[in-house]
């Protein structure tokens, strides 16, 4: 079992920046895949970026890229979402989560174990 705890959530302008972390309660977190979810109002959840066990490979959202960049410190056993240059359309909650069984990295929600509550993140206009 992991527990995931989500942080660094709030009310941004756009084109102002955030950094979301992701800190799992168990140790070895490198043996997991990890994933950046978001969430909208009436919309479903869809990947936002995810990062390999070892951080060798990574993927990113057609909307994202240049923008956000995942990163993990497995000595530390957490995920960061560095997200720059934010729109109005970033609005969401965002969701890390933890895959366990996938080689490298997965693109689906549904290939993930382990869930995090969730942090809001903003951006007015």
């Amino acid at each position: 079992q992991v527990q995931l705890v989500e942080s660094g959530g709030g009310l941004v302008q756009a084109g102002g920046s955030l950094r979301l972390s992701c800190a799992a309660s168990r140790r070895a977190l490198s043996t997991y895949a990890m994933g950046w979810f978001r969430q909208a109002p009436g919309k479903e959840r869809d990947i936002v970026t995810a990062i390999s066990q070892s951080g060798d490979r990574t993927y990113y959202a057609d909307s994202v890229k240049g923008r956000f960049t995942i990163s993990r410190d497995n000595a530390k056993n957490t995920v960061y979402l560095q997200m720059n240059s934010l729109k109005p359309e970033d609005t969401a909650v965002y969701y890390c989560a933890a895959d366990a069984r996938s080689f490298g990295y997965s693109v689906s929600s549904y290939s993930y174990d382990y869930w995090g509550q969730g942090t809001q993140v903003t951006v007015s206009s």
